[in-house]
């Protein structure tokens, strides 16, 4: 596809490296683990407890590192149960 010119600027279509982090269900997934993370965040900092609040800054943080929808959901429940199973 050509590129058009409109007053001297030069617009592309999106790139398919572009379009795979603006898929939906990244998005949701993200926005999801996210809240979640805050919630962790918000009760290891008042609990003071290392743990949660380690995983919640972690779940806030790597959905914009995994594009992989699946992987995304893989870490993101593995982040979830991680204060379940460690007790400090």
């Amino acid at each position: 596809m050509r590129p058009r010119r409109e007053l001297g600027v030069v617009t592309r279509p999106l790139n398919f490296t572009v379009r795979r982090f603006l898929d939906t269900s990244s998005l949701l997934w993200g926005l999801l683990f996210g809240s979640i993370g805050l919630g962790f965040f918000v009760y290891g900092r008042r609990q003071k407890r290392v743990v949660p609040l380690a995983c919640g800054v972690a779940l806030m943080i790597f959905p914009y590192f995994v594009s992989n929808t699946i992987l995304l959901v893989i870490l993101g429940l593995a982040l979830i149960a991680i204060p379940y199973f460690v007790r400090m």
